[in-house]
């Protein structure tokens, strides 16, 4: 049922718990029984954990099935990332911004060579027309699309018009918005001539060996490919994503988003202040849970203490500052999680979302106690911190 990759004889003596485990944490070796334990729970079929220790990969474990026939998961098994690309993005862009290819803090508008609404509505991108006549688009900045205080909406197919607008001023607070992101990607590729998934090649993938992994559907993916189960239990055909969407269109692997966060959290291709910066938290969060977006917000005194940074979440615990990200659809449960004493994490990918109710047990297996804001972030009925 469970396929290992081991990665030297630290990696090997963190899985079995040699040495001391750092404080607040439980050696490494808890967690074949934390996700056992947590399927057998959820009824989950199938599951991939991957630690890193000090910036490096030391474990990834397979468990389950990657489709209903039995096929069992591997470490090389084609996974949907979901919104895990968020967090890729943000990375990507945080580089761009310390090579002084575009300011944070400077209006996406001001990349590109029309007015944003005069794009009209473009299939690939977004609705940019429904923003003419309110001019707060003028407004909107790479921090806040990464920090998801556009004003947007998710995505503008929910709205009751299916009609892109402004729900707040950008800046003013926090709701999670994939049309964000979506338009920062716009202004990358049509304002400044980037292609997002060839920077994330040229850049990430390529040197860090992720051959497996791809914004774009790649043909290669359906020799050895996760399907996924629903809440029913109802597996789901694995979907082949023909553009690129930098709010989540990955396909990778256990073993490839493992080097791409294991990467991120020793700070690769930045200069250190630009590290502080990608986790650093500049927006309040006022809402009661992440989800739904929009009128949701909590009292002050019951108000979360995360805050969003580049493309992720800053929080704060018993073991000083970290940063996570989730990744969520019908089939589809991640979650990255990382701290930078020890430069340490777990990244779980599960191609069955039922897995997602034991993500706080599987996180504090893997790293003891962190602080991760798990009721803001699913809603009190996960039982975390």
């Amino acid at each position: 049922m469970r396929k290992r990759v081991r990665f030297g004889l630290l990696g090997l003596l963190a899985l079995v718990g040699g040495g001391t485990a750092p404080a607040g944490s439980r050696p490494a070796r808890n967690i074949d029984a934390a996700v056992e334990a947590a399927m057998t729970r959820t009824g989950a079929r199938g599951v991939a954990v991957a630690l890193i220790d000090n910036g490096e990969v030391v474990s990834v474990r397979t468990y389950g099935a990657r489709n209903a026939a039995g096929e069992p998961l591997t470490p090389e098994t084609i996974m949907y990332g979901a919104s895990l690309t968020k967090a890729v993005f943000g990375y990507l862009v945080t580089q761009l911004a310390a090579e002084k290819k575009l300011d944070l803090d400077r209006p996406i508008a001001l990349m590109l060579p029309q007015p944003i609404p005069a794009y009209g509505n473009i299939d690939a991108y977004g609705a940019w027309g429904d923003l003419a006549g309110d001019d707060r688009w003028k407004q909107v900045t790479p921090r806040h699309a990464l920090n998801h205080s556009t004003g947007f909406a998710n995505f503008s197919s929910l709205e009751p018009d299916g009609k892109l607008r402004f729900h707040f001023d950008p800046g003013s607070r926090y709701a999670y918005s994939g049309e964000g992101i979506s338009l920062l990607q716009f202004g990358l590729e049509r304002g400044l001539g980037l292609s997002v998934e060839e920077e994330l090649q040229r850049r990430f993938f390529r040197p860090l060996g992720m051959t497996r992994t791809s914004l774009i559907w790649q043909d290669g993916f359906g020799k050895n490919l996760a399907d996924g189960w629903d809440e029913s239990g109802k597996v789901e055909p694995h979907d082949d994503r023909s553009r690129v969407r930098a709010a989540g269109s990955m396909d990778t692997t256990i073993s490839d988003l493992a080097r791409m966060a294991a990467a991120m959290v020793r700070g690769y291709g930045l200069p250190e202040k630009w590290r502080a910066e990608f986790s650093r938290g500049t927006q309040i969060i006022t809402s009661k849970t992440q989800f739904p977006t929009l009128e949701n917000e909590a009292p002050a005194g019951e108000r979360t203490r995360a805050k969003a940074a580049l493309g992720v979440i800053a929080f704060t615990g018993p073991q000083g500052p970290g940063w996570l990200k989730g990744g969520h659809n019908d089939v589809t449960a991640n979650t990255l999680v990382c701290l930078q004493r020890g430069r340490r994490c777990v990244l779980v990918l599960g191609n069955d979302v039922r897995i997602e109710k034991a993500f706080p047990a599987l996180v504090r297996a893997a790293l003891g106690e962190t602080g991760v804001p798990y009721r803001w972030e699913y809603g009190p009925e996960s039982n975390g911190s």
